[in-house]
C-alpha cells in the first residue's frame, strides 16, 4: 500500500507541476482550451496575472507533497503528505462549485484517492 500510497501523491504533485505551467506560463493558450467552459474567451488576457498567482499557489501544493517524500519520520512524513493532499481535495471540491464539475474528477478525486491510500498504508 505504500508504493501505490507514494505513486499517487507523486501523480498529484505532477498534476499541479502541470496546472503551475499552465496558469503561470499558458494561461492565453492552454488556459484558454482548459477552462474554456468556466470563462468567457475575453476574460484570460485581462485575468492572466490573478491566474499566474494561482498558478502559484499550485506549485506550493506540489512542493510540499514532493516534500514529503523527503521526511524521515513516517508519522511526520504522513502528516504532511495528508495535509497537502487535503488542501488539493478542498481546492478541487471548491473548483468543482465554483468553475466546472470537471475540477473534482481531475483535482479533488486523484487527491481523495491519495488521502485514502496514505491512511491505509498508516495502519
Amino acid at each position: 500500500m505504500e508504493i501505490i500510497a507514494k505513486i499517487l501523491i507523486a501523480i498529484v504533485a505532477l498534476e499541479h507541476i502541470y496546472i503551475l505551467w499552465m496558469e503561470m506560463f499558458a494561461w492565453e493558450t492552454k488556459g484558454r482550451e482548459v477552462f474554456k467552459k468556466a470563462l468567457p474567451a475575453e476574460m484570460f488576457k485581462p485575468t492572466k496575472g490573478l491566474a499566474a498567482n494561482q498558478g502559484l499557489y499550485n506549485g506550493f501544493l506540489a512542493a510540499g507533497l514532493l516534500w514529503s517524500f523527503f521526511i524521515e519520520d513516517p508519522k511526520w512524513q504522513t502528516n504532511v503528505a495528508l495535509f497537502f493532499l487535503s488542501c488539493v481535495a478542498i481546492a478541487g471540491i471548491y473548483g468543482a462549485v465554483s468553475a466546472t464539475k470537471k475540477i473534482f474528477f481531475v483535482q479533488a478525486l486523484p487527491a481523495i484517492l491519495a488521502i485514502i491510500a496514505v491512511l491505509l498504508k498508516s495502519f
